[in-house]
């Protein structure tokens, strides 16, 4: 028999912690008494659970000098074992310990867990709090904007490449500035930007404000745009990504002109 095998395999804990059959205890103590080498295994075992037992439950009585006491000794070397019986009551401070080591490792793992969860949560409670606040205050801004009565409302109507189209500007000539409502615009092609024109009417002359290039991603279809032009009109052209240097007229959307 290869003693180191039979060590690895584990059936000496078996055997201290009572969980073998009889005949199982049997042969394995017989084997025990047949080798001193085995027999120091086993007792090394035992003292290991003796001692994590006694760190968990500092009232056991328990101890190795009990078993020792309970031996015959029938020769001059002292055979310090005897058969192990199962005793639930002297490993459950053993197996208590256990359990609770796992359940407060597990709980610890878990407040982790939901203090990260939270923290997480607050962060975007807190972004959504922002973000609806800035809405609310542009909205605020833009009510003011619309009720103002020095502020220009100019509609710009659809024409022939797209009758259905149309948008509004409101001009704000203190502050040099429009608001454009172009919500009635449809979703431009791919490679396409929707381009803003100031219009000055004799002679026709174009000044380009921009390209909506946010017109896809902003779901409010509202633009504040910069104006210190002397307008006279303003109209949306369908122009290549990057805009164009002048209107492609086959492309104009909306025109609308400044009543007078």
């Amino acid at each position: 028999m290869n003693i180191k095998d039979y060590i690895a395999s584990g059936i000496l804990e078996l055997y201290v912690a009572g969980s073998l059959s009889e005949k199982e205890n049997e042969e394995v103590y017989n084997t025990i008494m047949e080798n001193s080498e085995l027999l120091a295994e086993v007792e090394s075992i035992e003292k290991a659970i003796l001692q994590f037992t006694a760190a968990t439950k500092k009232d056991a009585s328990y101890s190795f000098n009990n078993i020792k006491n309970q031996l015959k000794v029938d020769a001059p070397k002292v055979i310090p074992i005897s058969k192990p019986k199962t005793n639930w009551l002297q490993y459950s401070g053993w197996a208590t310990s256990l359990l609770i080591g796992s359940i407060l490792i597990f709980t610890l793992s878990k407040n982790n867990q939901l203090k990260e969860q939270v923290a997480s949560e607050k962060q975007l409670l807190e972004a959504q709090i922002d973000s609806a606040s800035t809405n609310l205050a542009a909205a605020e801004k833009l009510i003011e904007v619309f009720r103002d009565k020095d502020i220009i409302s100019i509609p710009l109507a659809g024409q022939k490449v797209s009758p259905t189209s149309y948008a509004k500007v409101y001009w704000d000539k203190k502050e040099n500035s429009i608001y454009l409502d172009a919500k009635g615009l449809p979703e431009p092609p791919k490679g396409k930007v929707y381009q803003v024109w100031s219009l000055k009417l004799s002679p026709l002359t174009p000044t380009s404000l921009g390209t909506l290039d946010s017109f896809t991603a902003d779901a409010n279809k509202i633009f504040t745009i910069n104006n210190a032009n002397e307008s006279e009109a303003f109209g949306i052209t369908l122009e290549p990504a990057g805009g164009s240097s002048s209107p492609t007229l086959e492309q104009l959307y909306t025109l609308g002109a400044i009543s007078s």
